[in-house]
């Protein structure tokens, strides 16, 4: 065999793996790419199926607290903060709007024992516990999608193809705010004996 038919040969056959592991990897970054999206859109749905309970809530309690106007306005107002989020740190600093706001309004129905006893505000909570649940799952699944892109496009040989591809920005986390890495007092000094 001639010698120079075989480095030809080694040089394609090196060509075709090099654009084989281009495009694997390049296949790889975009389906992982596409994963953080829909795992966003997850979160997304979610927080709109617990925003659109909200006024159904609302509604059931203007007919029981007449008088508890400013946390009917807050729940309202933490809707809409809800609603115009665009990224995970406004999501975040939203929700936890939001559940300030809910727990005043669960507060206030504490205190109207015919609102606690109405079937419609008991299947509402139910419905937006489930929600809560459900938004929980979608935020760690969101995160470990967010994970799994940032660590492929840092690690090798992702980096360079992801800085070839102009794929290389790191994605944001999810994140607990503040108030929500509070420690939870727990008092049971009301309870009698």
């Amino acid at each position: 065999m001639d010698p120079i038919l075989i480095v030809l040969g080694i040089i394609g056959a090196i060509i075709v793996l090099g654009i084989i592991v281009t495009i694997v990897i390049y296949n790889s970054l975009v389906t992982t790419l596409k994963q953080v999206e829909n795992a966003w859109a997850q979160i997304d749905v979610q927080l709109k199926r617990r925003a659109d309970l909200i006024p159904n809530l609302v509604e059931t309690v203007k007919g029981y607290a007449k008088f508890e106007k400013s946390v009917l306005e807050g729940v309202t107002e933490a809707r809409s903060a809800i609603m115009s989020a665009k990224s995970p740190k406004e999501s975040a600093k939203a929700e936890n709007m939001l559940s300030g706001a809910l727990k005043s309004l669960f507060a206030v129905a504490e205190a109207y024992p015919t609102l606690k006893a109405n079937e419609n505000f008991k299947a509402l909570q139910e419905e937006l516990s489930s929600t809560e649940n459900k938004v929980a799952f979608a935020r760690q699944f969101y995160n470990d999608m967010v994970m799994k892109w940032n660590t492929m496009i840092v690690a090798f040989p992702g980096n360079v193809f992801a800085g070839m591809f102009g794929m290389n920005k790191e994605k944001e986390f999810f994140e607990a705010t503040e108030g929500e890495r509070a420690s939870v007092k727990v008092d049971f000094s009301g309870i009698n004996k």
